[in-house]
């Protein structure tokens, strides 16, 4: 016949007791936890658009008044200012054969009596802005901001060639990139 269990060994349910720990970190607390992400990822939202978003611009200093435009614009071009045009500037761009090049008129900025120092020294500063010129790529020019740069550094070449006192900047007059 059939045996009867000892009454005297109770018997453990091995998976009775590891799966009630189990239950209670896969049931309540999963949600609990999205409640608490959804929690944070909002508070997280409110702090960036409220600490990163731009104090508002009062009406009055985006549109100042015709006085104060007046006052803070001075002019650029000084009187007495004298521009010297020097001869046009012509180079070949980059390392492949001459197939691209750059056509440039330049001016020298300086008074009336610096006009004669500049014609005087003009090889040199055709000298001085060529060398400059071929030393660039052709990648240079496609970037905007270089353009701002080439500007000083030309008028940096023309302040060594004749000095600070007599050269007061460059002016690009005609640019042509082929």
């Amino acid at each position: 016949m059939a045996k009867k269990p000892d009454k005297a060994k109770p018997e453990k349910a091995p998976a009775a007791d590891a799966g009630a720990p189990e239950a209670k970190k896969g049931g309540g607390g999963g949600l609990v936890g999205l409640l608490m992400l959804g929690g944070a990822s909002l508070a997280s939202s409110f702090g960036l658009f409220y600490f990163l978003t731009p104090a508002p611009v009062d009406a009055a200093a985006a549109c100042p008044t015709p006085e104060v435009v007046a006052e803070a614009a001075a002019p650029l071009a000084a009187p007495g200012q004298t521009y010297v045009p020097l001869k046009e500037v012509l180079i070949t761009v980059g390392r492949a054969p001459a197939n691209r090049y750059l056509k440039m008129n330049l001016s020298v900025v300086t008074d009336a009596a610096g006009a004669q120092a500049v014609k005087d020294a003009e090889p040199m500063l055709i000298d001085a802005f060529n060398t400059y010129l071929r030393a660039l790529e052709l990648e240079d020019f496609e970037n905007p901001a270089f353009y701002s740069n080439m500007r000083e550094q030309l008028a940096r070449r023309s302040e060594l060639v004749l000095g600070n006192s007599v050269s007061k900047g460059v002016l690009v007059t005609e640019f042509l990139l082929r």
